[in-house]
């Protein structure tokens, strides 16, 4: 176990390394302050929005664990953690389409529209699973006669 995690850390700090090297030398100094914006907003989100979102969500359905199977759970967390990324991954080129860009083929698509659609079909997956999950364990619960 000792031996996987030194090799863990020194991958980890040899990525880093080459992730700054990279950043040193293709990206022009007076761009850098952009770009640690861009990041620091990135963990703040991720702090603060995604992360208790997901751990709401995660302790809504523990709660409803009672009554779901397991499978169920994982389904269901797995589509709010998706979801969560997709929206954060998407929301800057919605405000970057909103703000107006140079060149209109850069953002050429409705990424709302797109958004909002993929986001639909997650929660009827959902809703879907759900439902399955329900009938299922109410199936399951009923006393057999005969």
């Amino acid at each position: 176990m000792r031996i996987a995690r030194a090799v863990l850390v020194v991958v980890g700090v040899l990525v880093i390394a080459f992730g700054a090297y990279v950043l040193v030398t293709t990206v022009r100094p007076n761009r850098i302050g952009g770009l640690a914006t861009w990041l620091l907003g990135a963990v703040v989100l991720h702090d603060a929005v995604l992360s208790p979102f997901v751990v709401a969500v995660g302790l809504l359905l523990r709660r409803a664990g009672r009554a779901l199977r397991a499978w169920t759970l994982v389904v269901v967390q797995a589509v709010v953690v998706l979801g969560s990324v997709l929206a954060l991954v998407v929301l800057p080129e919605i405000a970057a389409k909103a703000h107006g860009q140079k060149n209109p083929t850069v953002l050429p698509f409705d990424y709302t529209t797109r958004l909002l659609v993929v986001e639909g079909v997650l929660v009827l997956v959902v809703v879907g699973v759900l439902v399955v999950g329900a009938v299922r364990g109410r199936r399951r619960q009923r006393p057999k006669t005969g």
